[in-house]
């Protein structure tokens, strides 16, 4: 049930731990996506919940939804002036050098007949980027690969799984689009959003580490940090 999986809920808003596999829009093939469970969700309400911002289809955590148009626009607008703070982790193809550090790499979308759309880095400005940031730190190694923590600055799509690729040039397990998907799933999970609330505390979640982490070795608990 969908319900399981809230974390947080109050007269505004609800976090989820949106499952891995469940896409926030409703694709073009017409499966099922979070749209389909929204009305599980109204704990009493009479309107349906709305997402405020996205995941990936295949990365799980959390997720903010609004309950009423005007908590919507607020939470947008916290998202928008960069106030929002978010955690995702990740186990990483390789291990980075440095301990920790800042992926500071405007993106850009690219597309082509042959591999459809994806984003890519604009290192120097010039192709019209979006800035984006992402800071990182290293929780773990183990068999050549890293467990990680991505702090992102901005919100851009895809941006941390570029950012792993190209910004320290080991993408993510299992990303079949920037990195390889060798029969794993996508080793990315929003941990934790924190999101201000004026006069009100904070709209704060933290969603336990999957149990495809704790499979390869990686991960105890919602607070690996």
């Amino acid at each position: 049930m969908i319900q399981d999986h809230v974390l947080f809920i109050d007269g505004e808003a609800i976090i989820l731990d949106k499952p891995a596999g469940l896409p926030v829009d409703p694709p073009r093939d017409g499966s099922i996506s979070l749209e389909n469970h929204l009305g599980q969700l109204t704990f009493g309400f009479r309107r349906w919940p709305t997402a405020v911002h996205r995941l990936d289809r295949d990365t799980s955590g959390c997720l903010l939804l609004a309950r009423n148009p005007k908590a919507h626009a607020r939470f947008q607008q916290a998202f928008e002036a960069g106030s929002v703070t978010k955690r995702y982790i990740a186990v990483i193809d390789g291990v980075p050098d440095a301990d920790s550090g800042l992926i500071d790499l405007p993106l850009i979308k690219v597309s082509s007949a042959e591999r459809g759309w994806r984003m890519t880095g604009d290192r120097d400005g010039r192709a019209g980027g979006k800035a984006a940031r992402t800071r990182w730190r290293v929780l773990a190694r183990g068999e050549g690969r890293a467990f990680v923590a991505f702090y992102p600055e901005t919100g851009r799509t895809h941006q941390i799984r570029v950012h792993a690729a190209e910004g320290l040039g080991i993408p993510i397990t299992g990303d079949p689009v920037y990195g390889a998907a060798h029969g794993r799933p996508l080793m990315l999970h929003a941990a934790q959003l924190t999101v201000p609330r004026a006069g009100k505390p904070d709209v704060h979640a933290e969603a336990p580490t999957p149990a495809r982490f704790k499979a390869m070795g990686f991960g105890g608990g919602a607070a690996d940090d």
